[in-house]
């Protein structure tokens, strides 16, 4: 019985070892991107600057430009252009994970797991939808992406001390912040950048998006909570089940600290920082410089509250930076996917190519079809502002043609880009969150698609009820 028990595990730990490393992955996305470049002609659409001063295309004016698809060294020099390109995100996450490496050597962390352990016993799985609905609403208002980062690390050890899975302590920050931008009621870089394109006023509709919110976190959470429940009563369930227990290489985590006085000051300056970032985004427009230095600050001020030497808080940050170099990277990789399509011109090809399906369909279709366009362009372009500035100049006047309401159009781009932002291997946040819980994509996809199909059909059915009732907005 033993013996067979062993071979089982060591049957598990061979499929596991077979699984592709997040890097592999995306190299092998990049090769294939490279390849699509020899048969997507290239293109461009002339630009302008807006009063805002952010950069649009100018609808109508596409036009065919030389070919230039990308050669055997492009692939390798896009991977370091796509670390350059995204090294505000990278540096960040280095910071961050520096400053809660000061954190947690103070075993104030652990000291309020292992509080909260004790009064959660039996109720473990209610916390689910109150951590997914608190990320949710940091993603509608002032745009919570890549910031939840610092919460994943901190949740990560809680969760699976709790019994949860990988995939449930990523699924609470990640697909939390997805459909808050799927359901964006105040977030200024998908909803704000996009009604300001179409010339609406800013975060008109805030009714409508509300109630698309409140829909997207209900059905989010039920899908969350069956599959929690089905892993704390069976384990073996669990899509991640055999891999290691924690991140750490310390595998027997525990969290025998007491919550002292000093304790409880660190993790009260901890959410001080935590309160003082969405504030920070909304009034001042604070983005990844400011963010990453209030972190830093956070972290010098808890070693010194913690009575730790300059040593010991220089060694502490740089184990905390160690531990996001995966993620850090994966953030790199997934933008040079980008960089491919970008520096052979066929991005705006394909934004060119989607848009004409829809010209000329009649409006109810036309909304699906304005829907599909904004989806399928967020895998390619995941950012919420950089494709609501590529897209949003040419569909709220094909919206206009199609008699379809330019808030439905904004509508649109929302859902598609919020959806698609919790699968798509090019969105930086993503992979960096899968490589800090040392989850692989694959599990990840077989885990979200699921939800990831019902989420987009009620999204549509949603669009198709605002188009007959416009009058809402």
């Amino acid at each position: 019985m033993l013996a067979e028990k062993v071979e089982n595990q060591e049957q598990k730990n061979m499929k596991i070892s077979k699984i592709p490393h997040t890097f592999i992955i995306l190299f092998g996305i990049i090769v294939l991107l490279a390849i699509a470049t020899y048969f997507i002609p290239s293109g461009q659409y002339d630009r302008e600057t807006n009063e805002d001063g952010r950069t649009v295309v100018i609808n109508g004016t596409y036009h065919e430009t030389e070919a230039s698809p990308a050669g055997f060294l492009d692939i390798f020099t896009s991977v370091f252009d796509g670390m350059v390109q995204s090294a505000d995100i990278i540096f960040l996450l280095f910071i961050v994970g520096g400053s809660f490496g000061i954190l947690s050597s103070t075993g104030a962390i652990e000291g309020l797991f292992n509080r909260l352990m004790t009064k959660l016993k039996g109720n473990e799985v209610y916390l689910i939808p109150i951590l997914t609905t608190f990320f949710a609403i940091c993603g509608a208002t002032f745009g919570m992406a890549e910031e939840s980062i610092p919460y994943l690390i901190i949740l990560l050890p809680f969760l699976l001390k709790l019994g949860f899975d990988r995939i449930i302590a990523v699924a609470t920050s990640l697909i939390g912040t997805s459909i808050g931008y799927a359901g964006a009621v105040t977030n200024p870089f998908n909803v704000g950048v996009a009604q300001g394109i179409s010339e609406l006023p800013l975060f008109s509709g805030m009714s409508v998006r509300i109630v698309l919110l409140a829909i997207l976190i209900i059905v989010t959470n039920i899908y969350l909570m069956r599959y929690s429940k089905m892993i704390l009563a069976n384990p073996e369930r669990s899509l991640d089940y055999g891999n290691k227990p924690f991140i750490s290489d310390n595998e027997n985590v525990t969290f025998s600290q007491q919550l002292t006085k000093s304790k409880v000051v660190i993790l009260l300056l901890f959410l001080l920082t935590i309160f003082i970032i969405p504030f920070g985004i909304i009034k001042y427009g604070w983005y990844m410089k400011e963010i990453a230095s209030l972190f830093l600050v956070m972290g010098v001020i808890v070693g010194i509250i913690a009575k730790m030497n300059y040593n010991e808080i220089a060694e502490s940050f740089t184990k905390g930076c160690n531990d996001m170099v995966v993620a850090a990277l994966a953030v790199g990789l997934a933008h040079s996917a980008v960089v491919i399509l970008e520096n052979s011109d066929a991005i705006d090809t394909i934004v060119y190519s989607l848009s004409s399906l829809i010209d000329g369909l009649p409006s109810t279709f036309a909304v699906g079809g304005i829907y599909g366009v904004q989806s399928v362009i967020n895998y390619i372009v995941s950012s919420g502002s950089g494709q609501a500035a590529l897209t949003m100049p040419l569909m709220a006047p094909l919206a206009d043609l199609l008699e379809v309401h330019r808030q439905t159009a904004v509508l649109a781009f929302q859902i598609g880009d919020g959806v698609s932002n919790a699968l798509t291997p090019t969105n930086g946040h993503l992979m960096a969150a899968l490589a800090i819980a040392g989850l692989s994509w694959i599990k990840w996809a077989r885990f979200l698609i699921p939800l990831l199909l019902i989420l987009y059909v009620v999204g549509f059915i949603y669009l198709l009820i605002i188009h007959q009732f416009v009058w809402v907005f």
